[in-house]
C-alpha cells in the first residue's frame, strides 16, 4: 500500500512526512512518499493533502502544478480513495473559501470558509496553541481519541458545515471552532495531527488502517 502526501509547496513537510512513515511502520501500513507527480497520485492508495498559508495561495499552488488536481479528483471522487486534508488541506474540501477573496474550494464537505470571530474579545487571532478536542459524532478515524484529547492549531479561518452531519468534532474557542469534519470517503483535520501528540499519532494510525 502506498500513502502520497501531496507536495505543492504549501510548507515543510518533514514532520508530517515523518510521522506519516512513522505509524505506517508500526501499523504494517506500507510505504509514504511525498510527491507532486500527478500519475504517482493518481495510483495512490491513501492521499494526504497539507496546506499551510492563505486559501488562494493554497489552490493556486494546486492548479500551477499540470495535472494535480485532476489527479486528485479521479482518486478522491471517482475511485474513492481514502483522502485527508489537513489544514488548508482540510479548508480546500469546502465550497468556498473567503480568505482575501472568493475562492471555490473541492465542494466534497458543501460549506464556507470564514475568519474566526470569538464571542470575548480577550480571545487573539490567529487560534494558536492546544485546545481540548469536543467530539460531535463517532468515526473510525477517532477510534481511541475522547473528548478532552489535546490537539494543535495555528488558524486565522474555520470551515463552516452547510450539514451538520459532516462536523465530526470541534473546540471551544470564543464559541465553536470546526477541527475535523468527514465524509464517505473524506476526512479533514483543521489542526496538525503531526505536531499534537499521543492524540494526533492516534488519529494518524487510524486513518492508514482505514477501510471506508
Amino acid at each position: 500500500m502506498q500513502t502520497v502526501l501531496v507536495d505543492y509547496e504549501s510548507g515543510n513537510l518533514h514532520s508530517a512526512e515523518k510521522a506519516f512513515q512513522r505509524m505506517a511502520a508500526e501499523g504494517g501500513h506500507g510505504e509514504v512518499i511525498v510527491t507532486a507527480d500527478p500519475e504517482i497520485v493518481a495510483k495512490a492508495e491513501r492521499i494526504v493533502l497539507p496546506g499551510d498559508g492563505a486559501f488562494p495561495a493554497c489552490r493556486r499552488g494546486l492548479q500551477a502544478i499540470s495535472g494535480l488536481e485532476e489527479a486528485l479528483i479521479e482518486a478522491v471522487e471517482t475511485r474513492a480513495v481514502p483522502f485527508l486534508g489537513i489544514c488548508v488541506g482540510m479548508q480546500m474540501l469546502t465550497s468556498w473559501g473567503r480568505e482575501y477573496e472568493d475562492t471555490a474550494g473541492f465542494g466534497w464537505v458543501p460549506g464556507e470558509v470564514v475568519k474566526i470571530t470569538p464571542n470575548d474579545p480577550s480571545f487573539k487571532v490567529p487560534h494558536m496553541g492546544w485546545n481540548d478536542l469536543v467530539l460531535n459524532r463517532p468515526h473510525p478515524i477517532l477510534d481511541g481519541i475522547t473528548t478532552g484529547d489535546h490537539a494543535y492549531f495555528v488558524h486565522s479561518y474555520h470551515m463552516h458545515c452547510d450539514q451538520p452531519d459532516h462536523l465530526l468534532a470541534h473546540v471551544d474557542y470564543g464559541g465553536a471552532i470546526t477541527a475535523i469534519v468527514g465524509r464517505d470517503n473524506i476526512v479533514g483535520m483543521q489542526f496538525h495531527p503531526e505536531k499534537s501528540q499521543d492524540a494526533g499519532l492516534r488519529m494518524i494510525a487510524n486513518f492508514l488502517g482505514w477501510r471506508p
